[in-house]
């Protein structure tokens, strides 16, 4: 038999719960300002006008109208849902409308709430599927290349960057984050901001080839390409990799490689800046014209948070939700660029952009073939740069 104290303490902790329960029902089901939607909200107002003028449209969603209905196209039937007795579904082209705002301008789902006049969970969770229906939709716009598209690629970046036998250009971005809660300072990376790292690897045309996104901004970036698939596939010979070829005239045969910052150790395919101060003239024109082919992933960078405002703000959702936004910027921009091209000098008025590239360190490897060492191979690159049919006529104004 329950005595009298506790009768009473249970009696006040009923009371406290039935007055919390009363305090947490809602005034009301649906806003008044959101029931307008279909009146007063931006993408039935707005959207139907902006289809007569293609500058202004292109402005407000950052692609073109043939561009946003070919992705409509391809999502349409994951985003579609079926109608209900109690009110109709928000269309598939609205909800993409509303997804390509927000990456596109950088809004807040406040923001976009008074808008669209959707409500901010309604929002939070249309951006999350829109995100995975484009990333599952849209692979076929980043994927690893075959042996021919290598080649493709790597003819390409000798036209741009004058660097033969070039594959494509590693970076790391840190993507700013409000920290999450219970996180420690997993986030915290070396520049004192909460971030997650953006791992890429990218062609001469400035498209994705390869990303790994999700990584702790406080792990060091060495750690975290070692734990990509790019790299374990790079290691084992997976990629497709054309073989080695004596494509430069050398007395042997080398391979094709990608290029890196001097944060890198030497590998089979993967070339790095000589370091130290005193260099002399082959290794210091070796460094530029390096530096030089890798800056194209610095101008990706550019490029994708120039078009995608929502990368000048620190991004305040779940870090799943942002995996997925980083993830989704980034198929679009090869989407937008295979869809409307680029114009090549864009890239160059970027360049200056900060990018927050990150430098990677990755163990060096000597398992290369025969008794051609990893250092070898930079060291003929560098002759090669040297001799009439591999130098450029104002490199030693830069070396």
């Amino acid at each position: 038999m329950l005595s009298t104290k506790t009768k009473l303490i249970l009696a006040y902790y009923l009371y406290k719960k039935r007055q919390m329960k009363e305090k947490r029902k809602r005034k009301m089901w649906v806003h008044p300002i959101l029931l307008e939607r279909e009146t007063y909200g931006v993408f039935h107002t707005l959207f139907e006008e902006l289809q007569k003028d293609e500058t202004k449209f292109f402005n407000f969603f950052r692609m073109t109208q043939e561009t946003f209905r070919k992705l409509l196209g391809m999502v349409h039937n994951k985003l579609k849902r079926a109608d209900t007795n109690m009110r109709l579904p928000i269309s598939p082209a609205e909800r993409l409308a509303v997804t390509i705002r927000y990456l596109a301008s950088g809004n807040t789902f406040t923001d976009l709430q008074y808008t669209f006049r959707m409500g901010i969970k309604t929002i939070s969770y249309i951006v999350r599927e829109v995100c995975k229906a484009i990333w599952s939709e849209l692979q076929i716009y980043m994927k690893i290349p075959s042996e021919g598209e290598w080649l493709l690629i790597a003819n390409n970046f000798e036209s741009a960057s004058n660097f033969p036998l070039c594959l494509g250009a590693v970076g790391g971005k840190h993507i700013r984050v409000i920290k999450p809660e219970e996180s420690g300072s997993m986030f915290l990376n070396y520049k004192h901001y909460f971030s997650i790292v953006l791992m890429a690897v990218v062609d001469s045309n400035y498209n994705f080839i390869f990303i790994d996104v999700g990584a702790y901004g406080k792990e060091c970036d060495s750690a975290v390409f070692k734990e990509t698939e790019f790299w374990k596939s790079l290691v084992n010979n997976r990629l497709n990799i054309p073989p080695y070829t004596n494509k430069l005239g050398t007395q042997c045969e080398l391979p094709y490689v990608f290029v890196a910052n001097e944060a890198f150790a030497l590998h089979e395919h993967l070339l790095r800046p000589c370091g130290g101060h005193q260099l002399d003239d082959v290794k210091r024109t070796l460094n530029y014209r390096l530096t030089r082919a890798r800056r194209n992933v610095e101008c990706v960078f550019g490029i994708l948070a120039n078009k995608w405002r929502i990368f000048h703000r620190p991004s305040n959702v779940s870090t799943d939700l942002a995996v997925d936004i980083v993830k989704t910027c980034c198929l679009l921009q090869n989407f937008i660029h295979k869809e409307e091209g680029i114009i090549n000098n864009m890239a160059s008025d970027l360049f200056a952009t900060d990018s927050d590239s990150a430098l990677l360190d990755i163990p060096s490897s000597n398992s290369v073939r025969g008794s051609l060492t990893a250092n070898n191979i930079r060291n003929k690159f560098a002759d090669y740069f040297m001799t009439p049919e591999g130098r450029l006529q104002w490199q030693n104004q830069y070396a």
